[in-house]
């Protein structure tokens, strides 16, 4: 296990190094100059002559060739932590990523709760109640949710509960250490677009790997020697039959930090997903290279995580 765990730790640092290099070009090849974007949404600023734009392009060392820039950037990343400056804003990579990770996270980790917890539940309960009504109506419901956008969803919820009833919020964000009841108010629709789709995926997902298992020759023994429905469930059906439901709980991992664009946008929730977004209109590169860089590690942590899982779940598996 450890030397597994060794190699794989040393694949995710070449990923992460092959990743970064791709995401710096692609940044720096996009059409469009942060400079001219920062001058031309400043109001009271002007900068017209060629010596304080140059200026300006060495005090965000852009005057430097790629390849100079990106060892820079990737040293003061490694030995110091320093993500460097925003060109837009003019305040320091971290300072905005401190700002918008904590709402992301609070927010993402909620609704990663929520959907898998319901998944689980729900997708277990119509393997074990196959064919019955309960199985027909969750089954049903599942697939729906899969075929619902997170943004539709959005629209409709904002146009019904926030513009016709009037009953919630339609944009903002309060944090939940400032006004912990109020803040629900603004989390109720967000939560719902962003956890029906994986909420759908993973009853669909739990329930086809609970039949598989609930077929199984030793599952058939255990409910012949008299044991209990949720003993078989909990301790013989529930832990075997995880794995590809842990595989696509890895995967939606990285949602927490900051996957979820659209609906941050939508309401106007000032997120690691709004500053993304913000930054990409803004040409900012130095505020997309570090959001870009966190989801990669976040990514290929996940994945190292999952499948050190597997032998957990499994003792079948064995790594060499």
């Amino acid at each position: 296990m450890t030397t597994y765990i060794l190699r794989r730790v040393i694949q995710s640092v070449i990923v992460i190094t092959i990743t970064t290099l791709i995401l710096f070009l692609i940044n720096r090849i996009m059409p469009g100059d942060p400079i001219l974007a920062y001058i031309s949404s400043d109001d009271y600023v002007r900068i017209t002559s060629t010596e304080q734009m140059d200026a300006m392009r060495v005090k965000y060392g852009l005057d430097k060739p790629l390849i100079v820039q990106y060892y820079q950037w990737i040293e003061r990343i490694a030995l110091h932590g320093d993500f460097g400056r925003s060109i837009f804003w003019d305040t320091t990579v971290l300072q905005e990523i401190k700002r918008a990770l904590p709402i992301s996270l609070v927010f993402g980790a909620i609704s990663w709760v929520i959907s898998h917890t319901i998944g689980i539940l729900l997708g277990t309960m119509t393997a074990i109640r196959r064919g019955k009504w309960a199985d027909t109506l969750i089954t049903t419901v599942g697939n729906l949710m899969i075929t619902i956008p997170g943004f539709w969803a959005a629209i409709l919820l904002i146009y019904v509960f926030g513009l016709w009833l009037n009953w919630l919020p339609i944009q903002g964000w309060v944090a939940p250490w400032d006004d912990f009841w109020g803040s629900w108010k603004y989390m109720v629709m967000p939560l719902f677009c962003v956890a029906i789709m994986p909420a759908g995926g993973s009853i669909r997902q739990t329930r086809s790997t609970m039949l598989e298992v609930i077929r199984q020759d030793y599952v058939r023994t255990a409910w012949a020697k008299g044991l209990s429905e949720r003993r078989i469930i909990f301790y013989h059906v529930l832990k075997n039959g995880l794995l590809p439901v842990v595989t696509l709980i890895g995967m939606s991992i990285p949602q927490i930090f900051g996957g979820q664009i659209l609906i941050e946008t939508i309401f106007n929730i000032p997120g690691m997903g709004r500053l993304a977004t913000a930054a990409t209109f803004a040409f900012d590169y130095n505020i997309m290279q570090g959001l870009s860089l966190i989801m990669c590690s976040v990514v290929v942590v996940s994945n190292l995580v999952v499948d050190v899982l597997y032998g957990w779940l499994d003792p079948r598996i064995h790594y060499e």
